[in-house]
């Protein structure tokens, strides 16, 4: 049984800098990617960046690049996003989710099979 576990969400300033981390069980994930969302209230859930289990390749949003920064540790099963300089618009519940990698990252929620159960990133100005 696949599990994707979401921590480390909590309230920051603007300008500040918080870590959520996703552990992955109950398969092999060395063949998938894994990717980040987030959801603010009323709006669709958003894609934040990816990055490949294998070879640790990422990919970032437009409105995340140079301020977030994704990767992994293998022997924990693990994948962290870093978000530094927060802005109150990156408020939200943040998701992780896995789906197989076929050699393009997946930026739509459709292409994910597994995900978490999210964590909530609250950012105040």
């Amino acid at each position: 049984q696949v599990q994707l576990v979401e921590s480390g969400g909590g309230l920051v300033q603007a300008g500040g800098s918080l870590r959520v981390s996703c552990t992955a069980s109950g398969r092999t994930f060395s063949s998938y990617a894994m990717g980040w969302f987030r959801q603010a209230p009323e709006k669709e859930r958003e894609f934040v960046g990816a990055i490949r289990w294998s070879g640790g390749k990422t990919y970032y949003a437009d409105s995340v690049k140079g301020r977030f920064t994704i990767s992994r540790d293998n022997a924990k099963n693990t994948v962290y996003l870093q978000m530094n300089s927060l802005k109150p618009e990156d408020t939200g519940v943040y998701y992780c989710a896995a789906t197989y990698d076929f050699g393009s990252f997946e930026l739509g929620p459709n292409d994910y099979d597994y995900w978490g159960q999210g964590t909530q990133v609250t950012v105040s100005s």
